[in-house]
């Protein structure tokens, strides 16, 4: 079954450790594209991530962002006892004027220096647990994405099928075309053939080879059988499992290549219009392959 390119997804969770969450998007691309975003201190997840995005994806521009919140630390609070006696020395040798009132406790503890703050430092248990438990959360929302890229894959299927199913239908009226009979490209021959008698003096063996010529170039035998064996080709891929995008891919430029032949070798109206459909068709049929991982 395909895959498409295209999916989002997200996951998140709650613990004693704290919250994360994944949020996970994929469009289209050549190849595969992971462009990750964690927060510091979360290197490796980075590192981690990228190897279960790459295991699950093959192709496709991927944007995963981490977001984490821990709870608060406890901030510590503690009187620099060193400071405090040295400042407490200080007062005791000074005289003070009636007129100046005595120093208080709350205004010694006021000065810099007295009353230190210092915020914990991050636990590392705690944050390897909140790593641990954010790589289980990315592979739940890799789950869901793929499962999501499935789905847009079962849907793009028989679009595509539908293609096909035109373009081998136009490949095979152009195959049996009344133009393509024998008789249709003798007649045609004979026509050119007396244009030039009538306008030129040529040489009899020099005609032959010229309606040899001519003939070489109004057989679209080659490019029908291609255009039929490329059609059969992508038939299976879609029925096969794994990446089959670049695959498609390329057998949308082998088609378009043989359509394009076709309407330049094409020598009636009729068969240059059955032509033109066929681009038409092969093009929508490649705009859609794009999307297929």
């Amino acid at each position: 079954m395909i895959n498409s390119m295209t999916g989002f997804a997200s996951a998140a969770g709650t613990t004693p450790n704290g919250r994360w969450s994944w949020e996970i998007k994929t469009v289209n691309a050549k190849g595969l594209d992971v462009r990750l975003r964690v927060p510091p201190g979360f290197d490796a997840v980075e590192i981690e991530a990228r190897r279960m995005i790459g295991a699950r994806l093959a192709r496709g521009t991927c944007h995963a962002t981490l977001s984490i919140v821990r709870e608060a630390p406890a901030t510590q609070v503690r009187v620099n006892m060193t400071v405090l006696r040295a400042l407490m020395r200080e007062l005791d040798g000074i005289t003070v004027p009636p007129t100046i009132r005595s120093a208080s406790l709350d205004g010694i503890l006021s000065l810099r220096g007295v009353i230190e703050t210092l915020d914990a430092l991050p636990d590392e248990g705690v944050l390897e647990a909140l790593r641990s438990e954010s790589l289980v959360g990315l592979d739940g929302a890799l789950t869901a994405l793929s499962t999501m890229r499935a789905g847009e894959g079962k849907a793009l299927l028989p679009i595509l099928q539908e293609r096909l199913d035109a373009i081998a239908r136009l490949t095979e009226t152009a195959d049996k075309a009344p133009q393509r009979q024998a008789a249709a490209v003798r007649e045609k021959l004979a026509q050119s053939i007396a244009a030039l008698t009538e306008r030129f003096q040529l040489d009899p063996d020099r005609l032959h080879q010229e309606a040899l010529i001519l003939a070489a170039k109004a057989d679209v035998r080659e490019e029908l059988d291609r255009l039929a064996a490329h059609t059969g080709a992508a038939r299976e891929l879609l029925a096969a499992a794994g990446a089959v995008g670049r695959r498609l891919d390329f057998l949308a430029q082998e088609l378009a290549r043989e359509a394009n032949t076709f309407c330049a070798k094409a020598n009636d109206a009729a068969l240059t219009a059955i032509g033109l459909e066929l681009r038409v068709e092969i093009e929508q049929f490649r705009e859609q392959v794009q999307n297929i991982e």
